[in-house]
This record gives structure tokens, sequence and C-alpha cells, in this order.
């Protein structure tokens, strides 16, 4: 499948890319590693008069001590997240997330912003044009069907990224850049829960920063994922698990699943399961149960609901055990 005709725009600062966005305000995409970016264009689900190259921003690349945390630039790869002394020291269950993703050589393309951003997934969507003309197109492209739920008008394409997972655990803000300034938000509510408009940024906007409270160095972490092969699969179910134990207690903890919903989301209710307790079978049991409730998982992998719904909480009694003990 060939790439559709595009104007390359090559900014060097922040700046001039909004300027770009100004003097294009549509058809244009961001290119960053270009791992989904650029199948995605093979398969015509974009077709941007333009292209945002920002590889050659180098503000936006590195990882940075503050007083307040730590800053990460957006286009840090995969890969030196993953090798990160620093990180695995102080944030592991970042660097274990970077580390499942995809592969070495994906890795060393594919960035975190990008992760952070990456497009919801769908059997019914991730397809060829001619594939999806046949079958009518969806509502995330060109139709107004969901083949996943056809009854309604909401599209269920899911989030597949594995680093956001960790990255809620970690209480992680985004910095994002636009025409009116610089804006902090949240990474839990970075996400819209829709699986076609599946996050905040505006279309004249780029994420150019990841920050890590201060509090959330020390975490002890775990992620799992779910995925047909052992190497390149986006995660068809993830779990994310970070902690902090004092005198044989946990202390503080957070549980995060990917893959099973439009959006990455925090499991409600896990830290009250695992705070102040000394974590056995039947706790890391319960705390998967609850975890298997908020994830919602419809036919838009090539793995059954029930079953993706079922590993998340398998997964979930894994991680915290892990976590514990490590």
């Amino acid at each position: 499948m060939s790439l559709p005709q595009f104007k390359l725009l090559r900014p060097r600062t922040v700046g001039e890319a909004i300027d770009q966005f100004a003097k294009h305000a549509s058809g244009i995409r961001v290119l960053a590693g270009g791992t989904d970016l650029i199948p995605s264009m093979r398969q015509k689900l974009f077709e941007p008069q333009f292209v945002l190259d920002i590889r050659h921003i180098a503000e936006l690349k590195g990882i940075r001590q503050t007083e307040e945390g730590t800053e990460i630039g957006a286009l840090t790869t995969l890969s030196v997240i993953e090798h990160s002394n620093f990180l695995r020291q102080h944030y592991p269950v970042l660097t274990e997330a970077a580390a499942t993703v995809a592969s070495p050589v994906l890795r060393n393309m594919g960035t975190i912003g990008g992760n952070i951003c990456l497009d919801t997934r769908c059997l019914w969507y991730n397809q060829s044009l001619t594939w999806r003309k046949g079958c009518g197109f969806c509502i995330k492209k060109d139709g107004n069907l969901c083949h996943v739920a056809p009854g309604g008008s909401k599209c269920w394409a899911v989030f597949s990224g594995d680093t956001p997972p960790a990255l809620l655990c970690l209480n992680a803000e985004v910095e994002i850049a636009g025409a009116s300034g610089l804006r902090r938000v949240p990474l839990r509510e970075f996400y819209t829960g829709l699986g076609d408009n599946y996050r905040t940024l505006e279309c004249n906007e780029i994420l150019t920063r990841v920050l890590l409270p201060a509090a959330a160095a020390g975490f002890r972490g775990v992620y799992r994922k779910l995925r047909i092969r052992g190497s390149i699969d986006y995660p068809l179910a993830g779990v994310a698990v970070a902690l902090k134990r004092s005198n044989g207690h946990v202390s503080d903890a957070r549980v995060a699943v990917t893959a099973v919903n439009p959006a990455p989301l925090l499991v409600k209710g896990a830290s009250q399961m695992l705070e102040g307790k000394e974590v056995d079978d039947a706790i890391a049991e319960a705390v998967g149960d609850l975890a298997a409730r908020t994830a919602k998982p419809l036919t838009t992998s090539a793995l059954t609901p029930e079953y993706r719904r079922e590993m998340i909480r398998v997964f979930t009694k894994r991680a915290v055990l892990a976590a514990v003990r490590n």
C-alpha cells in the first residue's frame, strides 16, 4: 500500500511548529516516530495534506530532573526510557512498560509522546481501504455505524498504549503547546473515553513534555500485557501496578488497565483494597476481580471479550503479588 501525497514540514522549534498549525488550520498530522502514523496513512486512515515532522525539535528530547520531579521530552524514544538507569531506579513501572512496546527496532523509533497519543484501534478500523469499503466503513472513519455495537452511536475502538497505564499509576501530567501558550493536563483527563475523538488534544496543539511528580518516585511497579506474539503486537489487555510499602504493609498503591476500554483507566477502589494491608493471595485476587469489572472489552480484537476480561483479572493478581515482592 502506497502513501498518499503530502507536503512535509520540518520545524526546528516548538514555536515554528505552532506557526505551521496556524498556516494550515486543517489537513495536518504530526510525525514523531512514525510507527503508528505511517502504517495508518498507508491504510488511508489518515490522508493529510501536510505532515509536520517534529523530529528535529531538540527541546522535546531528553530526561531532566526538576524541583517538582522529572520531565521527559515528548520525543524521547521508548528505547531511551527503557534503558534509563535513573527511571529504572525511581519509576520502574514506566521502564518496564516501555520495554514491552513492539520490538527493539520500533522502540528506537517510537516516542513516549507518540505512545500517549496513539490512535485507538479496532478490527473494523485498522484495515485497508478496500477491506473497509467492502464492510461499509465504520463510525470512526467514513461511516455512521459501529460494527462492534451496531445499535449505538458511539465508537468503541480501544486505546492500546503500553506506557499510559504506568504513567497513570505515577500520577503523571502532560504539557501541551498551542497558539495560546502552554497548558498542563493530568494524564487521567487527557483521554475522553470515546473511541473516535479519544483525546483532549486540539488539532493545533502538540504534546511537549511528560511530567512525573517527585512524590511518585520510589513506587515499586509491574506491568503485564496480553498479546498473541511475544513481540511486535499491541496489547490486547494490559495492567500496571505501582505501590509503596512501609513496615511490611502497603502505604500507597495504584492499578491501571489498558487495551480494554477506549481510554486507559485507573481502577477505582484498588488503592483502598491495598493500602494498610499485608497483601496476600486473597487480597490480590479481590483487586483482580475489581480490575476485571473495570474492563469493558468488546469485539475489537482477535481475542474474545470474555477472555481478555479474564486475563485482566489474572494479570492484575499476578502484578500485585509481583509488585509486593519487588
